[in-house]
């Protein structure tokens, strides 16, 4: 499967332990998508339609209204390396 350089980063990130908040307006349509990795940091250049292709692609999941998290299918996808750089 081919993922970008972007979508690598932020599955490099949810394998190690991070997650995706949402953030919704009243409508409940997605405003925010925030990526957090495993230390608390925000990974920069996370947006609305990343995460879309992330989870249309089913590399990651929410389970029982939480954070959304890489998904088994995720963690066959990503390829390995020592950090994100």
């Amino acid at each position: 499967m081919n993922i970008s350089k972007m979508e690598q980063r932020a599955l490099h990130a949810l394998a190690q332990g991070g997650c995706i908040l949402l953030e919704r307006n009243a409508a409940r349509k997605i405003i925010k998508t925030t990526c957090f990795n495993r230390e608390g940091w925000v990974l920069s250049g996370f947006s609305i339609s990343l995460f879309r292709k992330l989870k249309r692609r089913k590399l990651i999941t929410s389970r029982r209204n939480g954070p959304y998290r890489i998904s088994h299918h995720g963690l066959m996808c990503v390829r390995a390396q020592l950090d994100n750089r």
